[in-house]
């Protein structure tokens, strides 16, 4: 019976500290803006590495 009481002190304990970690999360703004990270994946990169003529005689 004794680990039963352990064990809940240890889940509120892990409760606590993952709800310390959302409140400090949203105020430091991790959670502004769900939106882009999903679209990003669509955008061409701006950086194009061209390749040299001399690549494609080599073939």
């Amino acid at each position: 019976m004794n680990i039963l009481y352990f064990l809940i002190g240890c889940s509120l304990f892990m409760a606590l500290i993952f709800l310390a970690a959302f409140i400090w999360a949203y105020k430091t703004g991790q959670n502004d803006d769900l939106h882009t990270p999903g679209i990003r994946v669509l955008f061409d990169d701006d950086t194009v590495e061209k390749k040299n003529d001399q690549d494609h005689l080599s073939d």
